[in-house]
């Protein structure tokens, strides 16, 4: 079949205004944070970004804010003021730079859900932020902690998607007689874990079935859900028949359909290592409506430029059908994040 060669939108591109880096760098106690970002110029280069970006002409990025969040590195007192001066410095990029970056994510001060909470209303009514990106966790507590709700009711109140990014650390160890996870085990395998984790506590916690109209993009294209499909179904079917101490008959009877169906209300992004056989599997359990093109820029060996050229090489490997490759590449995240509404609204601004 032939290759799609319109306008391809990356959705899950990480970028770190310097004033916000340096803010971050400075309140961290992380020693080697410096060094890890410091190493990677396209993180925080607006020129060098654009300079890599003219490679592919109709090539644009929605950025999101880097780890460390301002709620990793700042108590409930400072971490608002922090989360904003990132936001507004990627609101700053788009206004000047929007054929390339048409869009952009705002993080929020998750420490203080009150504040995370006017920050939300503020970033898109005023800054007009595409949605919002949390961690799978936050410093420890689940997402599904009733706390964090009022957020997913305000994502589907403004109707815009939340980015979910994973988070876990080299601690707690892979076994519990070690200190920490070794060679780097707690990232490339714990990651996938942490998403996993994050979207069955969704689940079974009921927030997908209160909140059927909420849209959640997981990084890494649904992470182990997609692959481990027929255990989810096949298991979680059977709900609460290996656990003697609980009854969790309350938990199906709430759902009031398989588990399963919920796993699939999710979106996924192919930001997984530009695995054509893992960006298929991710397809045939979203449906092509759910899967958007990312390459997680510029975390690649090549400092930004692999991920994005594998990315593309990789689903046009797949042989799809051209509708189906522009959803992905384009249409999907253009509806998710109304991107024409927003076009049209500007140039009748500007009439």
């Amino acid at each position: 079949m032939a290759n799609y060669d319109g306008p391809i939108l990356d959705a899950f591109t990480h970028f770190l205004p310097p004033a916000y880096m340096e803010q971050v760098i400075g309140r961290s106690t992380n020693r080697d944070l410096a060094k890890r970002l410091n190493a990677i110029p396209m993180l925080f280069d607006i020129k060098r970004r654009l300079a890599m970006m003219e490679r592919w002409p109709n090539y644009g990025q929605v950025l999101t804010l880097s780890q460390p969040s301002a709620d990793s590195v700042c108590g409930p007192d400072e971490s608002p003021r922090l989360a904003r001066l990132g936001n507004d410095g990627l609101a700053e990029i788009v206004a000047q730079h929007r054929d390339r970056f048409p869009a952009f994510v705002a993080s929020l001060p998750l420490n203080n859900v009150p504040a995370a909470l006017e920050e939300f209303d503020r970033v898109v009514r005023r800054c007009g932020a595409s949605g919002i990106q949390i961690d799978t966790n936050v410093q420890g507590l689940p997402l599904d902690d009733p706390r964090f709700f009022p957020l997913f009711e305000k994502a589907v109140e403004l109707d815009v998607p939340i980015w979910m990014h994973p988070f876990r650390g080299s601690r707690p160890a892979d076994y519990p007689g070690e200190a920490k996870s070794k060679y780097e085990i707690w990232q490339v395998l714990g990651w996938p874990y942490e998403t996993s984790v994050a979207m069955a506590r969704l689940v079974f916690s009921g927030v997908l079935k209160r909140l059927p109209d909420l849209k959640i993009i997981t990084h890494h294209l649904g992470a182990m859900v997609p692959f481990f499909e027929g255990r989810i179904g096949s298991l979680w079917d059977q709900l609460g028949s290996r656990s003697a101490d609980e009854d969790l008959s309350h938990v199906r009877e709430m759902l009031g359909r398989r588990p399963l169906d919920y796993f699939r209300m999710f979106y996924g992004d192919t930001a997984i290592g530009s695995s054509p056989a893992a960006i298929r599997c991710g397809l045939e359990f979203f449906g092509d409506e759910q899967v958007v093109f990312a390459s997680d820029c510029p975390f690649d060996p090549e400092g930004g430029v692999g991920f994005i050229r594998d990315g593309i090489a990789a689903i046009h490997r797949l042989d799809l059908p051209v509708d189906t490759q522009r959803k992905i590449f384009h249409g999907n995240t253009a509806r998710l994040l109304k991107l024409d509404q927003a076009s049209r609204m500007r140039e009748h601004a500007s009439a």
